[in-house]
Order: C-alpha cells, then structure tokens, then sequence
C-alpha cells in the first residue's frame, strides 16, 4: 500500500515511519510512503497557508490554494483521500479493515480550527474522527488511523495474532502475562501454566467475553457467539447479578 500524507508539520510523521513495526514494513516494501509539506505549496513571502474564519469566531482555518494545490500534484481526485476530524464518521476496526483493501491513500493533516470546508467537500472520500475528544493535531489522529490501518496487512503481523486481538469478532482481547509467575505476590493463573491447550483456550474465551461483558457490553449485542460462547457468558451473567466470579480453571 502506498500511503501519501499531506502535512504542514512533516517532522512530527516522519518518525513513525522510521521506528518498530512499521519501519520493517517499509523495509519490507509492504507499505510505500511519501510525507508533502503543503507549505512549500503556499505563494506569499509568509508561506502562511491559514487564515481568520468567515464569520468570526476563534482561531484560524487552513486556506484552499496551498493544500488544493498539492493534493492535485498528488492526483488525488483519482485516489481514495482521508481527513481526520472531530466532526466525522466514528472510527472502528471493521472502518480500518476497509481502508485496508485500498492500495493507495491520501491523508490530509488538519490543524488549528480545521480546512475551510470546500476543500472537504471537493477531495475528501472519508471524514473520520478517531473518538468523541477534540485534540489540537491533525497529524497524531492521522497516524492513529494509519496504525490501524498497516497492521491489516498481508506480511506485516501474523494473522493468528489479529485474530486474537481486541475487536475480532466483536470482543475484548484476554489478559496478558508473561514472566516472573510471581509479582508483588500476584501470581499467573494456574491454566495457563497447565499445558492444556484446551482448557487455556476456555479460560481465554471466558476472560474475553468477562471483560467485553464488563468495559464495552454494546459489543456483544452484535457479535458473532457459537453456542459454547453463549453458554459462557449466561453464565457469566449470572454470576454477574449475583455477586459472584468464577475464574473458569476448573
């Protein structure tokens, strides 16, 4: 995938691009980037590229002709082009899946009050927000999506991995542990030092469908339950309305 990210504050991308997963990706040639500063777009002697708002009103609003001018060297009319905003459809994993299948993406970085509208209004496919909270770069929530986005690619983490994680099939991922076995006299739950795979892959199941019943039980109302998974969380549930836990290692 080819991702092109358009930008008046470039350093702030470029080290994502450079660090951990996503570098071994680049390296791998599984994803193609290309960082634009739109202000070398802009015409004054300022390179300013914003302006006050029509109307009034506070803080100041990124003007057409520098970011228009490179989205069109960029041919983004032809391509499918993404802006992170407050004010747009609400993201979820099943939206970054479908970003996934693309094989090219324009990402424009908003900042200050936003891009005057027109702008949105001519290029942009997707208008995303990345949650119900306001935050002042458009580049940290454009990298938000991006992330979730290369994960899903083929060759870049295992599909056994994505399959295990929050979100598949609608439900919280399972407590993670590692060693010592014990920790401030906390100790890793029995079954999964047992070498049962049968009775860890229950115990799994069972803390995934606890904590999604528990932190995001809007989750289970769509999610796809096989017939054990159902059993679980009836159980869960009335453990829950009584009071009681039940650490499902027997």
């Amino acid at each position: 995938m080819k991702m092109q990210i358009v930008t008046l504050f470039p350093e702030m991308v470029e080290g994502f691009f450079r660090n951990s997963i996503m570098k071994r990706a680049v390296e791998s040639k599984v994803v193609e980037y290309e960082i634009i500063d739109f202000r070398r777009y802009a015409t004054d002697k300022h390179q300013s590229c914003d302006d006050v708002p029509y109307g009034g009103g506070a803080g100041m609003v990124i003007k057409c002709d520098p970011l228009a001018k490179a989205l069109e060297e960029l041919k983004a009319s032809d391509k499918r082009v993404v802006f992170a905003s407050p004010s747009g459809r609400r993201f979820t994993q099943q939206y970054a899946e479908n970003l996934s299948k693309e094989q090219e993406l324009v990402f424009i970085c908003g900042h200050y009050e936003g891009i005057d509208q027109r702008l949105i209004d001519l290029y942009v496919d997707d208008e995303i927000s990345i949650g119900d909270y306001v935050i002042s770069s458009g580049e940290v929530s454009t990298l938000v999506i991006i992330d979730a986005v290369y994960r899903l690619l083929d060759g870049v983490i295992s599909s056994e991995s994505l399959q295990e994680e929050s979100f598949h099939g609608n439900l919280l991922e399972y407590p993670q542990y590692t060693r010592p076995e014990t920790y401030c006299s906390n100790d890793v739950p029995d079954v999964l030092l047992s070498g049962h795979h049968a009775k860890i892959g229950q115990w799994r199941l069972q803390k995934r469908l606890e904590k999604t019943l528990s932190h995001r039980p809007d989750l289970l109302e769509t999610a796809s339950l096989d017939a054990n998974s159902r059993k679980i969380l009836n159980t869960l549930k009335e453990h829950s309305a009584k009071g009681t836990v039940d650490d499902g290692c027997d």
